[in-house]
């Protein structure tokens, strides 16, 4: 019986956050500087909505809800391989510095480029993930290549990846302080944290990297929860810690690059997601990693929400409200931890 129940509290666990996201989706779609009642909102999804509300519901905020969506599910599930791999709980794309190398390639992308990236063309739209990618695995590459010595210890991972992220966010800046004053600040509030590719084709440009890493990821599960036990347990147990390692820390860049090249510099979500999903399920990471995507999804939604209806039109980014809930959040793990 006792087994029987703990195998039925991921998967409700898992229906709960699903019924979440569903209520908090159909809220947010009446959000925003032009509010929707309930009604309108519901004749336009049926069609017969006027224009100005299909342009609102459709080119706009759907869009946006559904990037806030595979972003939150993609830091979240990086976050969760980080600290897996790294063996520690403060581990985070943002804090190890990948989030920060991401966001080079992909400033320095736009300013080469010249302009915004929402005004260049499909091509170079499709082309700002694989930038974000580059970027990531840029860093990741510097940061397991500093972290190597006899192998690759997990603290030394994390110590190495904060010097990583020092360094990405100090030559970010050389560019900013290069820009013009409008493109200067478009930067400063992408960098905050801004989903600001709010359309179909970012949507579509976001979507391969999610439904092919996450359930990847998940496949994964067993070896991260090897590597848990500690490097010289899981190589007594038959794992080839310094392939999955590699592997896993690619999916991990991949996905918080991917998610960076659409969000901006969204912090702490990896962190916060990963740890309420072990609390709630669990260690295994079976249900953590599924756990993890769902409540970071339904956190960045609930962010974007609060963002967009807030201050009407004075937008918060994004990111800004998910730090204001995730650094309170972080400085407790930092006491509670040994």
């Amino acid at each position: 019986m006792l087994k029987k129940n703990r195998e039925t509290k991921p998967l409700f666990v898992i229906i709960f956050l699903a019924v979440m996201i569903g209520f908090t989706f159909l809220l947010s779609l009446n959000m925003g500087y032009i509010r929707l009642t309930p009604s309108e909102v519901l004749q336009t999804l049926l069609g017969n909505g006027t224009e100005r509300q299909e342009l609102i519901l459709f080119d706009f905020r759907l869009p946006r809800m559904i990037l806030a969506l595979l972003i939150g599910a993609g830091l979240a599930v990086s976050g969760a391989i980080l600290q897996g791999v790294s063996q520690n709980s403060l581990a985070e794309p943002g804090i190890i510095g990948i989030n920060a190398g991401a966001g080079f390639a992909v400033v320095a992308f736009i300013f080469f480029f010249q302009g915004s990236a929402t005004g260049l063309g499909t091509i170079s739209i499709f082309m700002l993930p694989l930038f974000a990618l580059l970027g990531a695995g840029l860093a990741a590459f510097l940061i397991y290549l500093l972290a190597w010595k006899n192998g690759v210890t997990p603290i030394r991972l994390i110590l190495v990846g904060i010097g990583i992220n020092a360094a990405f966010t100090a030559a970010l800046l050389l560019f900013q302080l290069k820009m013009n004053p409008r493109d200067f600040m478009q930067a400063t509030v992408w960098l905050s944290g801004n989903i600001w590719g709010a359309n179909w084709k970012f949507v579509l440009a976001t979507l391969p990297w999610m439904i092919v890493l996450i359930p990847l990821t998940i496949f994964k599960a067993r070896v991260l929860n090897v590597m848990n036990l500690g490097d010289q347990i899981a190589v007594g147990l038959g794992v080839n810690v310094e392939r999955e390692r590699r592997m896993l820390l690619l999916f991990a860049v991949a996905l918080a690059g991917s998610s960076v090249a659409v969000g901006g510099g969204i912090a702490f979500l990896g962190l916060v997601a990963p740890h309420l999903a072990r609390r709630v399920v669990g260690v295994k990471h079976e249900a953590v990693l599924p756990t993890a995507a769902l409540l970071g999804a339904l956190i960045l939604l609930a962010a974007d929400m609060i963002a967009r209806g807030l201050q009407g039109s004075s937008e918060i980014p994004v990111g800004l409200v998910v730090s204001a809930l995730g650094a309170p959040y972080f400085i407790y793990l930092l006491i509670k931890s040994n």
